[in-house]
């Protein structure tokens, strides 16, 4: 049970008109609402059609009235009246209309407080409301001003107060005792905070040349301390108003009812109790400001609440793994699995919590129910191999490779690469090549593949494929034409020279946004195969000092694998006693062999991206 208080200082600013489609709009969207009429002094929630119970009933005033004639809380069930229009929307009038004044006037509501346990008669009635009708949530339309019920609709019985005001000094004045005033109970009781809402109402519809209306907004902003930015529900001329028609079941489409509609989704989000509530919590809560002990507070009344709803545990679950407490996330992840939770997110989930407790065969079979699946978004298919560490050749079998599209299968192909999953990358990279008509598909895995077969000593296939076709050496573009001639140089043993001079043509031709450490390294090589040493050399000192400002892991040609910066500086002085005549240097992927390259390459080995160089 939740219940919001609708309130405003100052009448006109369609505060019940609010409430009214607030509460229809709840009970649209399958909530149990009660709609209360605390606005005493000029009540009018029953004179909506829709919220006619038939017949009328006493209400708030008469159930006062008999407490205090009497000094017990009546039975609410007797005050409290459902729509005749909507079987979920439920009514407590402000009283029967009969000698109404009269009866509201003979109520001392200090007396009532002061001398007659005033404050337990309403928490009895919060508990009645609760026993009786378990409804979702509880619409006060509160009366204006200052006043002892204003305290009581603002203060004692919500847990969250839409406050409507026009944007005027006469509101800005009176709001702020107001609000003060429930963010001091907030701040008074232990374990209970009344959430604001604000809520700009009755604004016209016009340009503000002279930022009249943006000046004031700014001024409630600071003053009341709002955040985030308030509603708005604007003016809306219509004959249909005296009709009192609900615009959020009348007119749905219109510009009204959405605006409504909106101070609907503020209050759900603030309900904890409310589905969409507690998941609208847990996915902002990374972003919280609220102290460690008010989160998780409330993350346990969220597991309270929805201790079966699988959406909600499954997304415990992954806060519990992003704090890194695995026992916790496991379990929850448990809990949502049996209770029916069957999407393959939560298995990979689960699969991640195993592993990290030291459950690696029960982890491994989360993550063959995930790979077992087709048509998995990319996203989850690439986490899951991760987890998977599968360097085979029938990765590319899986199920859920298998069926991906042809260029997130080539991105996971890169992705394995950096791993050092050089098997399951050529696999998977092949399989696009035999299958797929996607032409930029194709070009991208050749350029990959062709990386992957020179890297793992596969240099012959390599030369076949980037030289497929009698490709000439005029019409390869910079990347193709390196990495042709480095596989040719490791296949044969000699360096060819029109190869590597088209390098060095392209290069000439366009140097512009080539900068990066990798480039400069391919460079060097490809002008030392042509002889022109001193701008290899040159090309060697620039990629030393680009590594050295970057300090990052980087595809270095010598090795045709991403590597640790220290390990590109030793790649790249490897180069440089070439470049001096030292003929004893070679790159190290030229000796290796096509079945003795290593499976499992240094930690931090990875591979490149294929926007770079040498790649």
């Amino acid at each position: 049970m939740y219940i919001s208080t609708f309130y405003s200082f100052k009448g006109g600013v369609g505060r019940t008109m609010a409430l009214v489609n607030a509460a229809v709009e709840l009970a649209q969207r399958g909530r149990k609402v009660l709609a209360v009429d605390f606005d005493l002094e000029a009540p009018g929630l029953d004179t909506f059609d829709i919220l006619d119970t038939s017949p009328r009933r006493p209400g708030i005033v008469d159930f006062v009235r008999e407490y205090v004639v009497t000094g017990q809380a009546p039975e609410v069930e007797r005050f409290v009246g459902q729509s005749s229009a909507l079987e979920n929307l439920w009514v407590m009038p402000s009283g029967s209309q009969k000698q109404y004044a009269a009866s509201l006037g003979g109520i001392d509501w200090q007396d009532l407080y002061e001398n007659r346990d005033g404050y337990l008669l309403f928490e009895d009635l919060k508990e009645q409301w609760r026993n009786f009708l378990q409804p979702d949530y509880i619409l006060i339309d509160s009366r204006t001003g200052h006043t002892d019920i204003c305290g009581i609709c603002t203060r004692q019985l919500p847990d969250a107060v839409t406050i409507l005001f026009f944007p005027n000094e006469q509101n800005l004045r009176g709001l702020a005792k107001v609000v003060s005033d429930i963010r001091a109970e907030s701040e008074n009781a232990q374990e209970r905070r009344i959430e604001t809402h604000f809520v700009m109402s009755n604004v016209p519809d016009l340009d503000d040349e002279d930022d009249i209306l943006q000046g004031m907004i700014a001024r409630f902003k600071e003053d009341l301390d709002i955040d985030p930015e308030p509603q708005t529900v604007h003016r809306y001329d219509s004959l249909s108003l005296l009709n009192q028609i609900v615009f959020t079941r009348d007119r749905p489409k219109s510009r009204l009812a959405k605006e409504y509609r909106g101070v609907v989704d503020q209050i759900v989000e603030g309900n904890l109790e409310d589905k969409n509530g507690a998941l609208h919590y847990l996915e902002q809560v990374e972003h919280s400001l609220e102290s460690p002990h008010d989160i998780d507070r409330k993350l346990l009344k969220i597991e309270q609440c929805h201790s079966e709803d699988v959406d909600v545990l499954y997304r415990l679950g992954i806060l519990a793994g992003d704090e890194e407490d695995w026992e916790r996330a496991k379990s929850l992840l448990d809990r949502a699995v049996s209770s029916g939770y069957r999407q393959p997110r939560i298995f990979l989930a689960r699969a991640r919590a195993l592993a990290r407790v030291g459950k690696s065969a029960d982890a491994s079979r989360d993550i063959e129910r995930v790979l077992s699946v087709r048509e998995l978004p990319p996203r989850l298919v690439r986490e899951a191999m991760r987890l998977a560490k599968l360097d085979s050749p029938d990765a590319a079998k899986l199920p859920a490779v298998a069926s991906l599209p042809p260029k997130a299968r080539v991105l996971l192909a890169v992705e394995m690469e950096r791993r050092g999953e050089m098997q399951a990358s050529i696999a998977v990279l092949r399989q696009v090549l035999g299958s797929s008509p996607d032409a930029s598909a194709h070009e991208w895995a050749v350029a990959q593949l062709s990386l992957a077969l020179i890297a793992t000593g596969k240099l012959q296939e390599a030369c076949s494929l980037l030289g497929r076709g009698g490709a000439r050496t005029e019409a390869m573009d910079v990347q193709q034409a390196f990495n042709y001639g480095m596989a040719l140089w490791g296949s044969t043993g000699s360096v060819s020279e029109e190869i590597f001079e088209r390098v060095v043509e392209l290069d000439e031709a366009d140097r512009e946004g080539r900068g990066d450490a990798n480039y400069l390294q391919c460079m060097a090589v490809a002008y030392w195969a042509v002889g022109r040493l001193d701008a290899a050399l040159e090309f060697s000192h620039r990629a030393r000092g680009e590594i050295n400002r970057s300090l990052r892991p980087t595809f270095s040609c010598w090795r045709y694998r991403t590597v640790p910066t220290q390990q590109f500086l030793e790649d790249t002085e490897g180069i440089i006693a070439l470049i001096h005549g030292d003929k004893t240097r070679t790159p190290p992927f030229m000796t290796l062999s096509a079945e003795t390259w290593p499976a499992d390459p240094p930690s931090g080995s990875a591979r490149g991206s294929p926007s770079q160089e040498g790649d």
